[in-house]
């Protein structure tokens, strides 16, 4: 399967996943604005967030004008999310506490969006 199939079907459905999730239970961006305080699940969500953007900018690093640009620039973000809140928490933390949760919300749809878009160039159920 080319790399950049997999990754548009890894991050449609990470999107699409995150987005249900944050849908139906909004009292989970709260909680995840607050946990952002406490330097442990900061630590932890750094280390993921370099782990998936890394892994993805080191594989797919694509600077094409299509949708293959698109994956590559949801890899830099989440790499440099991850460092940002590993080498500067408290800054980027307060940052995204900033963030209201309307807006929040109008983010994650059109990240929904994003997502439905990368589902159906994974796995081409609408042609176009």
């Amino acid at each position: 399967m080319d790399i950049s199939i997999f990754l548009a079907k890894f991050w449609g459905w990470y999107l699409l996943i995150f987005f249900f999730i944050l849908s139906f239970n909004p009292d989970r961006i709260r909680q995840i604005n607050a946990d952002l305080r406490d330097e442990k699940f900061q630590i932890l969500i750094a280390f993921i967030a370099i782990i998936m953007g890394l892994l993805s900018v080191l594989f797919h690093n694509v600077w094409e004008p299509n949708w293959k640009f698109i994956i590559t620039l949801l890899g830099w973000t989440a790499l440099f999310t991850g460092l940002g809140l590993f080498i500067f928490p408290t800054h980027t933390s307060k940052k995204i506490a900033i963030i209201n949760i309307k807006l929040i919300q109008v983010i994650y749809f059109l990240l929904f969006l994003l997502g439905i878009f990368l589902l159906n160039i994974g796995y081409q159920v609408v042609l176009y």
